[in-house]
């Protein structure tokens, strides 16, 4: 069975949901061959391993953290070279995106982006895209090269697979180009203490219904009481009622989790470019005649004000 490279995103040693989900697709095109870079790199193998890995490649070098993005170009390349795979999965981070580019470009092959699910075919893994703002879904392969897809979060539901994989260090030459970019200060981002919005499993979001940054607390509450991440649409973010890292949809992150709770939000087509892609969509929003209803798997009309604290308190009671 061929091999599929899928790039690690880890920290430290930590490797996120994303890399597992890439994994479990994997598994359907070929064996799983991981790539895992910088500080930590080695400790990443125990659980690549029991969501499928076969082959974990690693390799540490001050250049992955000092520099941006060319040095992991250059060990992806590497990669290839060494591996020939099938495929090369990237997770669709902003960042992700940007190393999956250049590498195609490097290796003269096509790149399919945000892909939302991943099956084999006859002439190559077929990527299912949600395009034209979510409008249409299509179905695209590769036609030149070694396919490089990037697959959005919470496309796949992680799946353990055990497996003994061989670990090896990859030989990697960095370029010319690697060192042109240097990092010269990072800044930890306030933790919240909830998840990060593009992975989490839930997405509770506020719109211009919330009606002040005040009240926002009604949405974080509702978020808390299930473990989900916090999000807002445009016209919150642009009022200043929450920070631009938090707005869904075409101008901000697009998120795909299993439930999708949309608060006083109208739905236009700009937020669900950023969302329709979500499992189960629920919209509390006074307006019966609003948009976001032509869309949801439920719909409450009424007063956000007495549906959420509501359903917060029942949330609470039931969790004991």
């Amino acid at each position: 069975m061929a091999e599929v490279l899928v790039y690690v995103d880890h920290v430290d040693g930590a490797v996120r949901k994303p890399t597992l989900e890439l994994l479990t697709l994997a598994r359907r095109i070929g064996e799983p061959v991981a790539v895992a870079l910088g500080a930590g790199a080695a400790d990443t193998a125990a659980v690549l391993g029991e969501h499928g890995a076969v082959k974990v490649l690693t390799h540490d070098a001050s250049e992955y953290a000092d520099y941006l993005v060319v040095p992991k170009v250059d060990a992806l390349q590497a990669a290839v070279e060494a591996v020939s795979p099938a495929a090369v999965l990237v997770p669709s981070s902003a960042e992700g995106k940007e190393v999956a580019a250049r590498l195609a470009l490097r290796i003269g092959s096509g790149i399919i982006t945000d892909a939302v699910d991943l099956e084999a075919g006859d002439e190559g893994p077929v990527a299912t895209q949600s395009v034209f703002a979510a409008s249409f879904t299509t179905k695209s392969r590769i036609s030149q090269g070694t396919p490089v897809i990037t697959v959005k979060p919470n496309s796949a539901a992680v799946e353990a697979a055990p497996a003994d994989p061989a670990v090896s260090e990859l030989s990697v030459t960095f370029s010319a180009q690697a060192t042109g970019t240097k990092v010269t200060g990072r800044t930890p981002r306030e933790s919240t203490g909830r998840p990060e919005l593009t992975e989490a499993a839930i997405v509770v979001s506020g719109g211009r219904g919330v009606n002040g940054s005040e009240n926002f607390a009604v949405i974080e509450a509702l978020a808390d009481s299930l473990g989900a991440a916090v999000g807002a649409s445009r016209a919150a973010v642009d009022a200043g009622w929450y920070p631009h890292t938090n707005q869904v949809g075409q101008t901000g992150k697009s998120v795909s989790p299993q439930l999708y709770i949309a608060n006083g939000i109208s739905g236009a087509i700009q937020h669900r470019a950023g969302m329709q892609t979500s499992k189960t969509i629920v919209a509390v929003n006074k307006d019966a005649e609003a948009p976001i209803f032509d869309l949801v798997d439920y719909g409450v009309v009424g007063d956000l004000f007495d549906v959420v604290p509501a359903l917060t308190q029942e949330i609470n009671t039931r969790k004991g």
